[in-house]
């Protein structure tokens, strides 16, 4: 603000008139606001960053190292759009987009590939869901990535031209989510963070349901 010579309120003019740049800093800030609400001062967090959004090697927004296991988290937000009532039903029917930025190709075990931003079953740990539109303050529901929906059955958009074998392994580029969110969904990711250190050590983690090529 200092270095721009923006007051409070031509910063806040500025979010207010432009929706996708208050949709593009909400984003971002939802990361900030994850990563010192859940995981800057918990004694078994070692370590926790933020990989460059240009370093393709890194998958999640968030990486935690909790109780020496390694942890990617997708930071993901309630869309504005979905608090609106329907039309025809007048209900209130939230949901948030869980992909990945860019168009990438995915290559799966079966020979088969596809240019999508559908994120992969395996391709990360965790999502973080910001709920802030709900009732505007800071909030968070956590859910494993193996419990996400994934595109299976699907029959609309690109995804229907997918392969039963190839949606089985895509996660829903648009996940509906109650205004009380319930099962997958909990509070507290260091519940998850346990049960996948338990899968882990089990050998049954899911492992990436397929091969990223990257532009």
């Amino acid at each position: 603000m200092e270095d721009w010579d923006l007051s409070y309120d031509e910063i806040n003019e500025l979010l207010t008139d432009n929706p996708s740049l208050r949709s593009f800093v909400m984003g971002y800030a939802a990361e900030v606001k994850c990563r010192n609400m859940y995981f800057r001062r918990h004694p078994e967090v070692a370590d926790i960053y933020k990989p460059d959004d240009h370093d393709r090697t890194e998958k999640g927004d968030l990486i935690v190292t909790y109780r020496n296991h390694r942890f990617a988290i997708e930071v993901k937000s309630i869309q504005t759009v979905s608090m609106n009532p329907r039309k025809r039903s007048g209900r209130i029917e939230p949901f948030y987009q869980c992909d990945a930025s860019d168009r990438r190709t995915v290559i799966f075990p079966d020979g088969s590939s596809v240019d999508t931003t559908a994120l992969l079953v395996g391709e990360f740990d965790i999502v973080a869901v910001n709920i802030h539109a709900f009732a505007g303050e800071w909030d968070f529901v956590f859910a494993k990535n193996e419990d996400l929906p994934t595109m299976n059955g699907a029959t609309r958009g690109a995804a229907r031209g997918y392969t039963p074998y190839q949606q089985q392994r895509l996660i829903k580029t648009s996940i509906g989510i109650g205004l009380e969110p319930g099962d997958p969904y909990v509070r507290d990711p260091f519940v998850l963070f346990d049960r996948i250190i338990d899968e882990r050590e089990r050998g049954e983690a899911p492992a990436q349901a397929a091969t990223i090529i990257e532009e």
